[in-house]
């Protein structure tokens, strides 16, 4: 595999939103993943928690046992810092219970290469 030679300062944004958080039909961090890439940041995921908690201090779970569907989703996206915060307001009108978290980072990128065995 080929490494990088170095890595590039960048800022993280992780975005906390519920499952059944919905805008417009779509569920929120759906939307936050594609207002991203038509904003042309350089990447975004969202990923399912299997258990938390927000400001409504209510447990959402996946346990057999527990009848919530309501799970907790966090959308990532790196980028500069300067991409990211320009793309923050973009977010103003879709975020109505959320949270957003902003950690500066170091982004490393792998240019392929042969895979390692």
């Amino acid at each position: 595999m080929t490494g990088p030679e170095g890595g590039a300062p960048a800022l993280r944004m992780t975005v906390f939103v519920g499952e059944n958080d919905m805008w417009r039909h779509r569920p929120v961090y759906s939307e936050i993943v594609h207002r991203a890439h038509e904003a042309g940041l350089a990447g975004a995921s969202a990923f399912r928690g299997c258990e938390g908690f927000g400001g409504s201090s209510l447990v959402h779970t996946a346990r057999l046992l527990s009848l919530s569907e309501d799970l907790p989703m966090a959308v990532v996206v790196v980028d500069t810092e300067e991409r990211v915060r320009a793309f923050l307001p973009l977010l103003d009108d879709v975020l109505g219970d959320g949270l957003v978290v902003l950690d500066p980072c170091e982004a490393v990128r792998y240019d392929g290469g042969e895979r390692a065995r």
